[in-house]
């Protein structure tokens, strides 16, 4: 874990909100110059605080109208089928997050695709094929009340 102080932290929260405001303005909002901003950004970039910058897309506006949660059991539980599995779902476009879970089942995966019938195809030809694979239970999403990747530094 890197140690953050109140600057980084107020620096990372603000980056957070809107990763395409200009030093000078964040600056202006933590207090400091433009100098050691800059020189803050890039220090959290490379010890890999900020991992990237990304445009956040409406799913909806671009198409992609079905959202759905995979619950994977896998056949066996071995290093050999479990690294497979990970690698073949890395591949997969469909699958925008996948998590290694205890529980009822191995994985979760969040899928999203542009209507049913692509998440027919996906099911059956992507995978469901996964030799891995033992059983999927979906969850459909009917609407989401919050949606984030701001992780609040205090």
């Amino acid at each position: 874990m890197i140690l953050l102080d109140l600057i980084d932290k107020q620096l990372v929260n603000l980056l957070q909100q809107n990763s395409k405001a200009n030093i000078k303005e964040i600056a202006l909002k933590i207090g400091l110059t433009q100098t050691p901003t800059y020189e803050r950004i890039k220090r959290l970039e490379k010890s890999g605080v900020i991992q990237k910058y990304v445009a956040v897309l409406n799913k909806e506006k671009v198409g992609f109208m079905v959202e759905v949660f995979c619950q994977v059991t896998l056949l066996v539980h071995s290093k050999e089928l479990i690294t497979k599995f990970e690698n073949a779902v890395n591949k997969i476009d469909e699958v925008i997050e996948c998590f290694h879970v205890a529980g009822n089942y191995d994985y979760l995966l969040k899928v999203i695709v542009k209507d049913m019938k692509s998440y027919q195809l996906f099911l059956k030809n992507k995978l469901s094929v996964l030799d891995s694979v033992s059983n999927v239970q979906s969850t459909f999403v009917m609407s989401s009340t919050k949606e984030t990747n701001i992780l609040k530094l205090t």
